[in-house]
């Protein structure tokens, strides 16, 4: 019903920066919120950055200053700017969206994309 292709990531040296962008389509009546997460090896999934909250944009502390969301509910689009990169920011990255779907009321429900690596070497 509703699709994310994310697009970005590979290999970067440490202090470089990076681009994913992740585009939904499909039966989308209304967009809740449009978020990244990342995964390492050996740790849980965590929020990186989320858009369209009540409170505007927030970021983990871990990339304040470094990560820009950025994105567009008309286009159904979400952006993940970032900078300075750390080898400690590998990780495979997740969209993730929260959407209400065409023909199902005011129901929310959750969508991932495939994920796309980030490596940032030394």
């Amino acid at each position: 019903q509703v699709q994310l292709v994310e697009s970005g990531g590979g290999l970067v040296q440490a202090g470089g920066s990076q681009r994913l962008s992740c585009v939904a389509s499909g039966s989308i009546f209304h967009i809740n919120a449009m978020d990244w997460y990342r995964q390492a090896p050996g740790k849980q999934r965590e929020l990186v950055a989320a858009a369209f909250t009540a409170w505007g944009t927030t970021y983990a502390d871990s990339v304040k200053g470094r990560f820009t969301i950025s994105g567009d509910k008309v286009k159904n689009v979400v952006y993940l700017q970032m900078n300075s990169l750390k080898p400690e920011d590998s990780a495979v990255y997740y969209c993730h969206v929260q959407v209400i779907v065409l023909g199902e009321g005011s129901h929310s429900r959750d969508f991932w994309g495939q994920g796309t690596q980030v490596t940032v070497s030394e």
